[in-house]
């Protein structure tokens, strides 16, 4: 038996002279590279297959070992049109991708495994990732300066600033005050007073000069405002001080693992970095040459369909099995033909044409499913239109949306790093094994489960909110649209606002300046260039529209939190080539610096006389971004209403101050002669933009980016790392701790154990997204792991965020369910906590867990329906295992958290059509029990029964055998601990691979 580390990369002529399909290899450029051709087969069904399952063929066939991939699974992928949805096939991709907020717990765990494992006695040299792994540090980044909403004294060392014994040398100096009689604010409302002069605090009291220079930042607005260039810098290095622990674990990852990238900090976001810089499109390995395939811990890896590449998101725990060499098992799937036809309106922008498709899909019921598009219309689309496409089709619920390569993807590889040789060998070997697509000839169509057409003519500009992406409002329609969330009771997208309290209006004073806020007003403003807005055009249209704006006389107030947040360098180098930055600089959104920040709710808090005024007139304040998350609460807590929009709209509603105007009726503002200027004055014709969009995105932006690539930045080339086989833990350490996942680890897979007597820890209701369960924002001073780090004498500006401390399951087991907006119906309101049922107390959720595993008491979870959509995060599942839940009892779930929960041990249990916890009169207060038998089997049903005597029956979510064969070794990472420690005692040189 012949056992493949990850995706078959050798040609050696012994390995592929055994082969089951060694008859398929072919040949290109007179013999020199080599690759397994699939039409060889001579089965007409072949090209009849849509051209993502021609992938997973190819890569089937490829991988062909006999045990993870076996000649049966070629079969079954070869008669899709019958098999699909009915079986399980295995994929290995070629490559992983990981961000750091769940790179670094898929890191940790591969570290203690090696703990674990040479504790057996084995080597730990053998715990390597087999799959290439690349690494981006992106998600770190926290806004502390920027030009109008500052954190008060931002200090990464944390203490006291005015202590000079406390971390001196990592205080941020203070800006000189300005000389003279400048003014502040610049274009964006200038306060009268003077730079030099005392400005007030929030409460109203003056502050000295004396004051003001103890204070590691000035407000811009009373001072010489922070320049772009300086403000970038700035909060660069607030995050690599910040983060300097984990920054020094990654290091020492990329010298001790092999086959792993670390992509350093202040480069750019995971997505534009897989796009502009990993993407292969094909790799060519000692002379093979196959199609690239991504899996990767975020589910908008998804954008990478755009540029013909395979690549979904997938959890934590199932990249690191990935990593190690096991491949993914998913039911072969169902493959719905998206037809593209009409032409694309003017003033319609990528995010329109993005959010049109996201409402056909959705209402087309497609969850779990394969999309590919095709048809005359997919031509009038851009590389940078069709992966903006494909970054949404989480949100939809799709595996993948998938665009076939062709002219245009060569098109687009041409303005990139891209040799001339290198697309011709792509385009030959695409051509050869028909994964290369021209829509000029119907009766190359291939063959779907079904067809959606959709008229790209027919998309209008939309936002999406107040709450949820899906909820899009036209923009011609969103003054009456928020008006109705105000009458509306508390939802999905009601806010209840009593009718007398609707027209209310609170002044207040900023930077000496009265002004108003009312319901609707908006008070962060954040232009995002990554996922949904990678797309040049439309970053292009936003900086033109301020350009436009700027000559018109346009302003944006000081007081609303602006932001302008790139993707990549490669963003600032294209706005900057077209000579759009100015302008939007001069409206506030000036660069913050590059990585996720304003999506992940890494904002800045806003001015605190903003703040008392919302709180004062109890207003329905909104945020506008251009981003693909906006939960309500997630941005800022005093933020209910948040809308996603388009960059130039974006600006459009900073300028405008509210969500309630109608663009067409109403004007923005005024010019400095009295004259309305309207929307439609400033907004650039799609021409301008093309042409625009042609003159500055070329090669030289990938070159740039390649360079930062290989250059990193100073600070991580001088991170010292030890040169040892285990990591050195730190116990001292508040990042990084070796996780108990491998405690008491046996070599023997253990009987399966009956839940007895559980008590259930929480009582959910529908929609309980990843967010909810594991917040990846500001950690709460009241928190339950606030009071963890207090004890452990960190101050709340030591703090950081939930995602920069996934490293540390204590304070990520404290972070689970620590959501304010929460619901829990043990409770009645949204909060953080639960009803610790022995006792009647209600307290934080991780101290009744707490409790309950102290008593040796299981706990369970009782939800309703699409338990766990949203981003796809380990500690959704890692959180309540170490909470001590066994079961989650739900109506239905997200696939991607259902298989989390199996990767973790925790059986996933879903009621029976037509039942729920309300139909079965359950309280929630009952004690359950859960008795498994001997054997295990996919999609088992199980009796739960309930201390009141009654029972009812649930289906066991495992899908395939693989899962059970996880569940019962106690979840993924102690069957790969396991299978490693078995495999060492294994001789030859297979030790190290996983077999039965």
């Amino acid at each position: 038996m012949l056992f493949f580390p990850g995706p078959l990369a050798s040609v050696d002529s012994q390995v592929l002279g055994d082969h089951p399909y060694a008859h398929l290899i072919d040949t290109l450029k007179d013999g020199s590279i080599k690759f397994f051709n699939p039409r060889k087969l001579g089965d007409p069904r072949y090209d009849k297959l849509p051209l993502s399952v021609r992938i997973l063929l190819e890569e089937a066939i490829r991988n062909c070992d006999g045990f993870y991939t076996k000649e049966e699974d070629v079969q079954n992928i070869l008669d899709w049109q019958q098999q699909q949805g009915k079986v399980e096939v295995p994929f290995s991709p070629a490559r992983v991708l990981l961000q750091d907020f769940t790179g670094i717990p898929a890191m940790v765990d591969l570290a203690a495994m090696r703990d674990a494992v040479a504790k057996h006695g084995v080597d730990p040299n053998l715990v390597n990732p087999k799959c290439h792994t690349d690494l981006i540090v992106d998600h770190s980044l926290q806004i502390d300066y920027s030009k109008c909403a500052i954190q008060n004294a931002p200090n990464p060392g944390g203490g006291d600033s005015s202590n000079p014994n406390q971390h001196p040398s990592r205080s941020t100096p203070a800006r000189p005050p300005s000389r003279g009689g400048s003014h502040c604010g610049g274009q964006r409302g200038s306060c009268s007073k003077t730079a030099c002069s005392d400005p007030p605090t929030s409460s109203g009291r003056p502050v000295s000069v004396q004051q003001i220079e103890n204070t590691p930042l000035l407000c811009p607005f009373h001072l010489q405002p922070v320049s772009e260039v300086e403000m970038a810098l700035k909060n660069q290095e607030m995050e690599l001080q910040r983060n300097k622990e984990r920054l020094h674990f990654f290091k020492w990852c990329s010298k001790a693992f092999k086959n792993v990238n670390v992509v350093p900090p202040d480069v750019g976001a995971v997505h534009q970095v897989n796009l502009e810089y990993l993407s292969r499109v094909v790799h060519v390995s000692d002379g093979l040459i196959y199609p690239d395939s991504v899996v990767g811990t975020d589910s908008h890896t998804t954008m990478i369909n755009g540029l013909g590449v395979l690549g979904w998101g997938v959890g934590g725990i199932e990249s690191e099995a990935v990593m190690l060499g096991q491949p993914v098992s998913l039911t072969l799937p169902q493959v719905v033909g998206c037809k593209l036809v009409g032409s694309i309106n003017p003033l319609a922008t990528s995010i329109d044409i993005v959010l049109g498709i996201t409402k056909h899909l959705r209402q087309a019921g497609i969850s779990g499913k394969f999309v590919e598009f095709f048809g005359p219309g997919v031509s009038q689309l851009s590389a940078p239109d069709r992966t903006t496409i494909a970054n949404m089709c989480p949100e939809y619920n799709a595996t993948i949306s998938f665009f076939p390569v062709d002219p245009i993807t060569l098109k687009h590889f041409r303005k990139t790093n891209f040799t001339e040789e290198k697309l011709q060998l792509l385009e030959a070997y695409m051509k050869a094994v028909n994964l290369f697509r021209s829509y000029e000839e119907s009766l190359e169509d291939p063959q779907f489960s079904e067809v959606i057409t959709i008229n790209l003519s027919s998309m209008v500009p939309h936002v999406s909110g107040p709450k949820r992406a899906q909820d899009r409002v036209a923009v011609s329609s969103m003054k009456e649209d928020f008006q109705s969330c105000l009458n509306e009771k508390v939802g999905f997208k009601g806010f209840h606002i009593s009718k007398e309290k609707q027209d209310i209006q609170v002044p207040f004073l900023h930077c000496g300046q009265e002004y108003q806020l009312a319901h609707g007003s908006v008070v962060i403003a954040a232009v995002i260039s990554c996922t949904n807005n990678c797309n040049p055009s439309v970053m292009l249209t936003a900086g033109l529209m301020a350009k436009k704006a700027v000559e018109a006389g346009l302003v944006v107030k000081p007081y609303i939190q602006t932001s302008l947040a790139p993707g990549s360098g490669m963003v600032t180098h294209y706005l900057n080539a077209s000579g759009v930055l100015p302008y939007f600089n001069q409206l506030g959104f000036e660069v913050i610096g590059y990585g996720c920040a304003t999506c992940v709710g890494n904002t800045a808090p806003l001015p605190e006389a903003v703040v008392d005024a919302i709180k004062k007139g109890d207003l329905v304040a909104c945020g506008v971004l251009s981003g693909n998350r906006h939960f309500e609460g997630r941005l800022c807590d005093c933020v209910r209403a948040n809308y996603l929009a388009s960059p130039p709209l974006v600006v459009a509603y900073a300028i405008a101050g509210t969500v309630g105007i109608d663009f067409e009726k109403e004007p923005l503002g005024l010019t400095s002669e009295g004259k309305e200027v309207y929307l439609r004055d400033i907004w650039p014709s799609r021409e301008e933009v093309q042409n625009t969009e042609e003159d500055t995105v070329i090669s030289s932006i990938f070159k740039d980016l390649r360079r930062r690539m290989e250059k990193g930045n100073t600070f991580w080339n001088k991170i010292e790392c030890p040169d040892s086989v285990v990591f050195p833990w730190d116990h001292k350490s508040t990042y990084i701790r070796s996780p108990p996942f491998f405690s008491k680890l046996s070599k023997d897979i253990p009987a399966p154990q009956s839940i007895e007597n559980a008590h259930a820890l929480l009582f959910l209701g529908d929609k309980v997204t990843t967010d909810h369960i594991s917040p990846a924002g500001s950690i709460a001073r009241v928190s339950a792991a606030a009071k963890y780090l207090q004890s452990k004498r960190l101050t709340p500006r030591e703090f950081n965020s939930y995602g920069a401390r996934r490293g540390n399951d204590a304070v990520m087991t404290r972070g689970t369910f620590a959501s304010i907006k929460l619901h829990n119906r043990f409770i009645g309101k949204p909060g953080p906590k639960t009803l610790h049922i022995p006792s009647t107390q209600t307290l934080d959720v991780f101290e009744a867990a707490d409790r309950y595993q102290r008593d040796g008491t299981p706990l369970i979870i009782l939800a309703g329906k699409d338990y766990g959509s949203g981003n796809s995060r380990d500690w959704v599942a890692k959180g309540p295992y170490l909470l001590g839940v066994r079961a989650v009892i739900a109506e239905s779930f997200e696939k991607l958290h259902k298989n989390q929960l199996v990767g973790m041990g925790i059986m996933p249990l879903q009621f029976l059509s037509g039942q729920n916890a309300d139909t079965l009169e359950l309280s929630g207060k009952e004690r359950f029990s859960v008795t498994l038998p001997e054997s295990l089997s996919p999609r088992l049903q199980l009796t739960v029964k309930t201390s009141k005597g009654t029972s009812f029956c649930v289906t066991a979510l495992f899908e395939s055998e693989m899962d059970v064969m996880i569940f019962q070794h106690g979840g993924l990472l102690r069957y790969v601990a396991r299978t490693v420690v078995k495999n060492s005692l294994r001789p030859g040189p297979d030790a190290t691979e996983f077999a039965p």
